[in-house]
């Protein structure tokens, strides 16, 4: 079988490509011209998503049987200091994808729609986990992007029967990840502390949010699964179930420190606005692939700061 990864260059492309390939799947990958993707057996190419025309004409050289469309401004940060590239690149992208697929003849693949569990917003009952039918009420230009993907892969898969499956992801972490994202941020700078590269002052933003954290090879294992078991034209949230404080993820880095950190707040790295506890029913999921976690948060924060270890030794 023929699968497709878009955003193959980003953070989760490359553990979903090592996933599909566990799968013996035959991978095709499209990236950005800056990104590199070293993994050896796929079939690599160049593709700009805001390029209509391209992107049907890959669809049309390569019609691969899946679809996983990672491709996205995926920063809440990001989104408001760079809100049209945000909409560019999360709407008009996968506007370009899902028109290209419903104008090829004869052409029906099955396609995973990544959104994001900050589509919820601020949840009626602060009290519970955000099931698929909690009202969608954005607070950031990065989910209202993501809730308008959803809504347009609803619409498609509707109205032209596109095999269109949409997830809601939680937020997930693991070595690797741009240290524009809280997880990497922590472990990164305490990497540096400890080679004596900063002060041993931790800069930090809102540590009493809650938020659903996941291992990111936890996360695209329940990718695959969606794939082959995920009902068209339904939304999935995909999470652990259960939120964390940032507070908690920081102190859980810490104690693996080998030396002794302070903590300070550091307004630039404040929202304007942010939701106080995101956390995932994961009821459909499980359901429907009988997916569970198989990474305690603790391996995998301790990953992510041997990584940023590991990217300070280098020469």
């Amino acid at each position: 079988m023929n699968v497709l990864v878009t955003g193959a260059g980003g953070f989760v492309g490359k553990y979903l490509i090592q996933q599909l390939q566990t799968e013996n799947k035959n991978v095709f990958a499209v990236k950005l011209p800056h990104e590199t993707l070293s993994i050896e057996n796929i079939t690599v190419s160049d593709l700009n998503f805001l390029n209509g025309d391209s992107v049907k004409a890959y669809l049309e050289k390569y019609r691969p049987d899946e679809i996983y469309h990672l491709v996205a401004q995926s920063s809440v940060a990001v989104s408001w200091k760079e809100p049209q590239k945000t909409v560019d690149v999360n709407i008009k992208g996968t506007l370009y994808l899902l028109d290209a697929v419903r104008t090829i003849e004869n052409y029906h693949p099955k396609i995973l729609l990544i959104g994001s569990g900050e589509e919820y917003g601020f949840p009626l009952d602060g009290s519970k986990a955000i099931d698929e039918s909690e009202p969608l009420k954005p607070v950031n230009i990065y989910a209202v992007t993501k809730v308008c993907q959803n809504m347009i892969g609803a619409v498609y898969a509707k109205a032209y029967g596109l095999n269109i499956i949409m997830v809601r992801a939680f937020n997930h972490i693991g070595a690797g990840q741009s240290s524009i994202f809280v997880a990497s941020d922590f472990a990164k700078q305490i990497a540096e502390m400890e080679a004596g590269l900063q002060p041993p002052v931790m800069k930090v933003g809102n540590l009493s949010a809650k938020r659903d954290f996941s291992d990111v090879r936890d996360v695209v294992r329940a990718y695959t699964l969606l794939m082959a078991h995920g009902t068209a034209g339904m939304t999935y949230n995909v999470g652990s179930g259960h939120a964390v404080s940032i507070q908690e993820l920081l102190d859980i880095l810490i104690s693996f420190s080998e030396i002794s950190v302070t903590v300070e707040q550091d307004k630039q790295k404040m929202r304007p606005v942010d939701v106080p506890l995101i956390e995932a029913d994961i009821s459909r999921l499980r359901n429907d692939t009988g997916w569970k976690p198989l990474y305690s948060l603790k391996d995998t924060l301790y990953s992510v700061l041997e990584y940023q270890r590991q990217q300070i030794k280098k020469p």
